[in-house]
C-alpha cells in the first residue's frame, strides 16, 4: 500500500521528481562512467602486448619508449643499429627477437616495417595470436599487410596498390610514389593498435627509402635491411634471465640503449596517473552527494505543500510511523529511478565512446558488466538517499492531524 502511495505521489509531482532522479543519473553516471572506463582503459593498453619479455630501443625514458613503440603515442625515439639487433638475436638467452621500424604513413596509418617473426611471435590479451583474414604474411619487398582497421575504414583489400608516405601526419608532404607496395594480406580484428597499422618487411623499408623500385624483384636486394631500427622485441628462453639481460644491455658500451619490461612501464603509467583517477573519483563521489542533497531538498520544499495531503491520508487511516514511512519510500524511490537512468546513460555512452577510442589510438574500450563494487555503490546511494527520507518524513510525523486541516488566514 505504501509503495503504491508513494508511486502516485511521484508522478503527480512530476517535473520536481523528474529533475531529482536526472540529478541523481547524471551524477550516478559519472562516478560509474569514470571507473567503467578507467577499467577499459587499463585492461586495453595491458592487453594489447604480452609474451614480449623487453622493448629494446635507444637510451629514453621507458615510458615513452613502450607508448611510442607499442601504442603509437607520443613523440618518436631515436634509433638504434640493425647491428646491435642482430647481435642479441644471437645472444644464448634469447629464444627470438622481432624488428621494429617506424616512421611512414599511409592515409593517417601508421607503417611498421618488421620480419616473419614478429607475426608468429606477436600476443595479445593473453596468449592470442596474430591471424590473416585473408592472403598471408607480407615476404618480398614490394609486399604489404593491412590491419583490419585500415582496410575497413580505407576499402582495401588484396592485390591493392598502397603508396606509403614519410612521416607520420595525415596529409603527408613526401610520397614513395616510386616505390608502391601490393596488399597481400590483411589481419583478423585484434582491438589493439595493431588494427590501424600497416606491415611491411625491412627489405621494403629499405627499398622505398633507398628508391631500389627498379630492383625490387632483385633477390640480391632482398637481403639489403635498413641500418637502423625504431627498437626490437625481445622473447627470452627464460623468464627469470630478464633482469641479468635488461641489466646486460643497458650496459652496453656500444650503443646507449634502453630494454623495457612492458609490463612494469606499463605499471609506472597507472602509477603515473593515479593521481588523476582518484581526484575524478573524488569529484564523482561529491557530485553523488550534492544530488542526495538534492533530494533532501525536494522532499522538504514539497512537505509545505503537502499538509493538507498528509492530514487527508492521517484522516483516512495512516499512522504518524506510516506516513514517516511514505516519505522515506518516495526518496528511496526517487534515488532508485536515478541509478536505473545513471546506468543507462553509462552504458549508451560507452557505446558511443568505443568507436572514437578505436579511432584515435586503436583500442578497444571493452563493455563490461558491473562488478561488486559498482553494485555496492549504486546501492549506497540508494540507502543513502532512504535514510536522508527519515529527515522530512520525522518532521510530518511530529505534525498533528489538526495542523493540514486547519485554515491559515
Amino acid at each position: 500500500m505504501l509503495l503504491s502511495l508513494a508511486r502516485k505521489s511521484l508522478r503527480q509531482r512530476r517535473l520536481a521528481t523528474g529533475l531529482t532522479a536526472c540529478s541523481i543519473g547524471l551524477s550516478v553516471s559519472l562516478l560509474l562512467g569514470v571507473d567503467l572506463v578507467r577499467l577499459g582503459a587499463r585492461d586495453s593498453f595491458t592487453g594489447a602486448v604480452s609474451g614480449t619479455d623487453l622493448i629494446v630501443g635507444s637510451r629514453s625514458s621507458p615510458l615513452q619508449l613502450t607508448l611510442y613503440t607499442v601504442f603509437g603515442i607520443g613523440s618518436g625515439v631515436a634509433g638504434v643499429s640493425s647491428a646491435t639487433w642482430e647481435t642479441y638475436s644471437r645472444h644464448p638467452a634469447v629464444e627470438w627477437t622481432a624488428p621494429l621500424s617506424f616512421g611512414d604513413s599511409y592515409r593517417g596509418f601508421r607503417v611498421l616495417g618488421t620480419n616473419n617473426e614478429f607475426f608468429e611471435r606477436y600476443r595479445f590479451h593473453g596468449e592470442r595470436q596474430l591471424v590473416f583474414r585473408a592472403g598471408d604474411v607480407p615476404r618480398g619487398p614490394s609486399d604489404s599487410a593491412l590491419g583490419s582497421a585500415v582496410a575497413a575504414e580505407l576499402g582495401r583489400g588484396l592485390g591493392d596498390a598502397l603508396v606509403v608516405a614519410h612521416g607520420v601526419q595525415e596529409h603527408a608532404l613526401l610520397e614513395h610514389e616510386d616505390a608502391p607496395f601490393d596488399v597481400v594480406g590483411v589481419l583478423e580484428r585484434t582491438n589493439t593498435p595493431l588494427d590501424r597499422t600497416v606491415f611491411i618487411t625491412l627489405e621494403g623499408v629499405e627499398a622505398m627509402h633507398q628508391e631500389y623500385a627498379e630492383h625490387r624483384g632483385d633477390e640480391a636486394n632482398q637481403e639489403r635491411r635498413p641500418a637502423s631500427l625504431t627498437a626490437f622485441l625481445v622473447g627470452l628462453e627464460s623468464r627469470p634471465d630478464v633482469l641479468r639481460l635488461k641489466r646486460e644491455i643497458e650496459e652496453d658500451e656500444t650503443e646507449p640503449l634502453t630494454a623495457v619490461m612492458p609490463a612494469v612501464a606499463l605499471h609506472e603509467l597507472w602509477t603515473t596517473i593515479g593521481y588523476a583517477e582518484r581526484a575524478l573519483q573524488a569529484i564523482s563521489i561529491a557530485v553523488v552527494i550534492a544530488s542526495l542533497i538534492s533530494v533532501l531538498i525536494s522532499l522538504y520544499s514539497t512537505l509545505q505543500e503537502r499538509r493538507r495531503e498528509i492530514a487527508v491520508l492521517r484522516a483516512v487511516g495512516l499512522g504518524r510511523r506510516q506516513i514517516l514511512l511514505l516519505l522515506t519510500v518516495e526518496a528511496g524511490l526517487l534515488a532508485a529511478a536515478g541509478v536505473v537512468l545513471g546506468v543507462a546513460v553509462v552504458y549508451a555512452a560507452l557505446f558511443a565512446l568505443q568507436p572514437a577510442m578505436e579511432a584515435m589510438i586503436g583500442l578497444h574500450l571493452p563493455i563490461r558488466a558491473l562488478g561488486p563494487i559498482h553494485l555496492m555503490w549504486l546501492s549506497a546511494v540508494v540507502l543513502a538517499a532512504t535514510a536522508l527520507g527519515l529527515l522530512p518524513g520525522w518532521q510530518a510525523y511530529r505534525r498533528s492531524l489538526a495542523d493540514g486541516l486547519t485554515v491559515r488566514l
